[in-house]
Parts: structure tokens; C-alpha cells; sequence
């Protein structure tokens, strides 16, 4: 893992951009201890200090991941959407990237239900059920529901429970996500910059959240970490059950 006294790894933050803050005049009061300086009007992210929240929030996804435990991925804005969807499949983690639905996480038994609806019609289509029970014109009307639910729903449709943990780019952004991650005590990793109030995640690593370059770095760190905690992790045996006893009438 990267860490702060790695100058090779500073340089390739510099070379991504990650640096790069906005304006001092849309720089939210919470990143100010998070800065280097402020050049031509725009601030300059100290990169020591990105390499160092960086590394907190990639030994406790590796931790995560020696755990078990499950990690969402969000990034519903253009910027980053596809470079967090990539970063999550890679690895088999749920992910939001295309639309936040209010309750995904507070009203997640609900959500289960659409998932449910989702893999039924897709199981019939495959199946070729659709074909025998449907008339062409309700196909019609189903395949949009499908597609729908799958623009909505697809990347959490393996996600059995609540996420154990969260990692967004630009909570500013996607602050549903954040808003109903808090409601859950879901602890939250977020990719943000100086227009983000740090003290609304747990972990903030305070970077550019913008420039492609600067986010693919960010993300893919945070992948590896937890990866190889993924890798190291034993599932606990299931004990068989034990028949119950019967006692002998008297």
C-alpha cells in the first residue's frame, strides 16, 4: 500500500492532477487544514496529506475485505460513474452509477423487492417463459420494465443485505447517499474536493474529484486494498446442525 513517505507515489498524484482544488471562492471551511496553498485563485491540495487520508481509508478496506465484509461503490456523476462501475465489477462489489434511488439503503427491503421483480423477469426471458405466456405487445411493456429495473437496480443485484461500508467520489454529489449511509451507521470513504464538507463522511480523503486521471488513481488504490484483504479471507465453517434429542416417554 501507498504511503506518505513513498515519494514515488506523491509524484504520481501530481502527475494525475489531484492536486487541483476549485476556486477559494466555492472552497467549503472543512478542507482549509487539508490545503498547501492557493495559486491564482484556486486552491492547491497538499499532497502529503492525500497520500496519508488516502492510506487510512485503504488499510481499512483491506480490512474490509479480510473481513468479509461488504463495500458499495457511488458515483452517479458523469465524471467518474464509469470509472467507478469498472473498478467495482473488477473485483465483484455492489455499485450505484447510474441513478441514486431514495431508500437503497433506508428502505433496502423495499429495493430488495424491485431486485427480486428484476431477476424473475430476466430468469422468465432466458428461460423463454416471456415467449409462452405473454402476448407480443406485453413483451413490449415488460422488456422496458426490465430495462428499467436493470438501469436502476443492476449493480446491487447481488447485494444481499446492507453494505458493511461505502466509498463515494464526490459525496457533494451523490449527498443522498451520504445522508441515508449516515441513517444506517454506515461508516463512508469519500474521493472529494474543496467544495465538500468533510465532517458529513468518516474518512475523507480530500482530492481532486473531477479530473479522470485523479479519480482512476484514487479508486484504483482503494480496489487493490481491498482485493487483497478479499484474497486473505477464510468464510467461517457452518456448523452442521444437530438433530434434537428425543426423550424416552416414561
Amino acid at each position: 500500500m501507498s504511503t506518505t513517505n513513498n515519494p514515488t507515489f506523491i509524484e504520481r498524484l501530481f502527475k494525475a492532477g489531484s492536486h487541483f482544488g476549485f476556486r477559494k471562492s466555492r472552497r467549503h471551511p472543512t478542507v482549509t487544514s487539508y490545503l498547501y496553498a492557493t495559486k491564482d485563485g484556486s486552491d492547491i491540495f497538499d499532497l502529503e496529506k492525500v497520500a496519508a487520508s488516502l492510506n487510512v481509508a485503504t488499510e481499512i478496506l483491506k480490512e474490509a475485505g479480510t473481513q468479509g465484509r461488504t463495500v458499495l461503490f457511488v458515483s452517479t456523476k458523469d465524471e467518474s460513474s464509469k470509472i467507478v462501475k469498472a473498478a467495482a465489477e473488477k473485483i465483484d462489489a455492489p455499485y450505484v452509477t447510474n441513478r441514486w434511488i431514495g431508500g437503497m439503503l433506508t428502505n433496502f427491503s423495499e429495493i430488495k423487492k424491485r431486485i427480486n421483480r428484476l431477476e424473475a423477469l430476466v430468469h422468465e426471458r432466458e428461460s423463454g417463459e416471456l415467449e409462452r405466456k405473454y402476448t407480443k405487445k406485453e413483451r413490449v411493456v415488460i422488456g422496458r420494465e426490465v430495462d428499467k429495473l436493470t438501469f436502476n437496480f443492476f449493480g446491487i443485484s447481488k447485494m444481499v443485505k446492507l453494505p458493511d461500508l461505502m466509498v463515494v467520489v464526490d459525496p457533494r454529489h451523490d449527498a443522498i447517499a451520504v445522508t441515508e449511509a449516515k441513517e444506517k451507521n454506515i461508516p463512508v470513504i469519500a474521493i472529494m474536493s474543496s467544495d465538500c464538507n468533510a465532517t458529513k463522511v468518516q474518512y475523507p480523503v480530500v482530492a481532486n474529484d473531477s479530473l479522470q486521471s485523479s479519480v482512476t488513481l484514487l479508486v484504483d488504490e482503494m480496489v487493490a486494498a481491498y482485493a487483497a484483504g478479499k484474497s486473505a479471507y477464510v468464510p467461517k465453517p457452518v456448523e452442521p446442525r444437530r438433530a434434537p434429542v428425543r426423550r424416552r416417554a416414561e
